[in-house]
């Protein structure tokens, strides 16, 4: 919306994460190593399970991340809140991408399920979110979502009830 693609590369979620690509002060991405996502492959307004919206992301995983060498040594897996960020750090991306203006933070979500690892010899995450509610007003902007998370084709995380929102820059 707002005149913006359906899709970014990684050179957009870094001018995303400097407030370049929605303007200072308004939804900004994490610059790596915590921006969890290479690239956003589709967003909608009007699309996904409920026609509320959604987003689709993908990370290429590598076995020199650098969350594999501390969680845990011997053993490595990504923490399993990295991919949670993950997924409210794409529900905010779609409230700023909606044209919405505000500093984004995560709010909550009601219920998370992770089935299934992700170590250094997985290759691809790819991120679903899906918005169940977008509350767009003047002093409150929100947005409820659910999300799944899959490893080279596997679910791995599921979330519901994620709570994203904007508040003014302070």
């Amino acid at each position: 919306m707002a005149n913006f693609p359906s899709s970014f590369d990684k050179e957009d979620l870094i001018k995303c994460a400097q407030g370049e690509l929605f303007g200072p002060g308004n939804a900004q991405l994490p610059m790596p190593p915590m921006l969890m996502m290479d690239r956003i492959t589709d967003i909608s307004a009007d699309g996904g399970l409920h026609g509320k919206g959604h987003v689709v992301a993908e990370f290429d995983i590598t076995p020199d991340l650098w969350f594999f060498e501390c969680h845990f040594p011997g053993n490595p897996i990504m923490p399993g809140c990295l991919g949670l960020d993950g997924l409210w750090q794409l529900t905010g991306f779609n409230l700023g991408w909606r044209g919405m203006t505000g500093q984004g933070m995560a709010l909550g979500v009601g219920e998370v399920k992770l089935t299934g690892k992700v170590t250094p010899t997985r290759k691809l995450l790819t991120y679903k979110v899906d918005f169940t509610k977008v509350i767009d007003r003047a002093k409150i902007k929100v947005a409820l979502a659910d999300g799944v998370l899959f490893a080279d084709g596997e679910q791995v995380y599921e979330v519901k009830n994620m709570k994203v929102g904007l508040a003014p820059a302070e």
